[in-house]
């Protein structure tokens, strides 16, 4: 993918703490996309634990893109640009529905960040957004953690993570995010995490919406080739809940997943790209996820 001569959202911040302390719910966590074959996927399971004596090799180091070179690097510069562009389709989106689209912070942070309203996280969380404060959280050490432990191909992942996690901050707009957190206190915890996949399997539409607009329309300058579309369809056949909880736990347990087999990701994010039609995106009102 091309993203260099965007535009560079303002609405991007930095620090490693930004107070508050509480403790409300929070979406995403953990690190994310569709990313070649990313050993970890929203399974809960501690990357360090995953990654512990599995560090890459000499040459795997040194196979970084753009977005890991220089002094601090340019994922600032990056993820300014990718989160310009969500603006710009968010934008354009929510004015046909004749409403406002309230943009997001982004808050980049090392090693961890007290949230203002969903307390504190550390690196191995991965990329979130609290509904509390309108924010997505992003530790920067994350892009260098995709190419060189993780070996994924680096840009187009990471700005799909980005996309991925200000689709919450529309589902914060639309009222979603509100009627789960009520959801939570009257719900088991079986009951919840059968909600919890729809939530993130909308999320993964909207990020289609997003690389659907950015690819026709190269919002903000952003060229998104099909290859990118299509390395991300073939790696969402490699993850998901299912095939990591296989792969970690020996056994796939569908009552303790949170985020979605890997043919449902596969299938959201597609749909969203292939239609650009944000009423097709109610995860919440399909029987069959992985088809209408």
């Amino acid at each position: 993918m091309q993203w260099f001569g965007g535009r560079e959202s303002d609405n991007v911040e930095e620090g490693s703490s930004s107070g508050g302390g509480g403790r409300g719910l929070f979406f995403g966590g953990g690190i994310i996309g569709f990313i070649g074959l990313l050993i970890y996927l929203f399974t809960g399971v501690n990357p360090v634990q995953l990654l512990n004596g599995q560090g890459g090799n000499d040459s795997t180091q040194q196979q970084n893109t753009r977005i890991s070179n220089g002094p601090e690097g340019n994922q600032k510069k990056f993820a300014r640009v990718i989160l310009a562009g969500t603006e710009d389709v968010w934008d354009n989106i929510f004015s046909s529905m004749n409403r406002t689209y309230t943009k997001p912070t982004l808050h980049l942070y090392s090693e961890g960040v007290d949230a203002e309203g969903c307390g504190f996280a550390s690196s191995a969380t991965g990329p979130f957004y609290c509904p509390a404060d309108q924010k997505v959280y992003l530790d920067t050490s994350f892009f260098a953690e995709m190419q060189q432990r993780f070996q994924a191909p680096g840009e187009f992942a990471a700005a799909y993570v980005i996309a991925h996690e200000v689709g919450h901050h529309v589902q914060n707009l639309l009222g979603i995010s509100q009627k789960m957190d009520e959801a939570r206190q009257r719900m088991s915890k079986k009951a919840y995490n059968k909600l919890s996949v729809k939530l993130e399997l909308q999320a993964d539409f909207y990020a289609g919406i997003w690389a659907h607009y950015t690819e026709k329309n190269h919002e903000n300058n952003i060229v998104i080739n099909r290859s990118d579309i299509d390395s991300a369809l073939v790696a969402a056949n490699a993850i998901g809940d299912d095939r990591m909880q296989q792969k970690y736990q020996g056994r796939v347990e569908p009552d303790s997943f949170t985020h979605g087999t890997s043919k449902q990701r596969a299938y959201w994010f597609k749909k969203g790209f292939d239609t650009g039609d944000i009423s097709q995106g109610n995860t919440f009102a399909a029987e069959d996820l992985e088809e209408e």
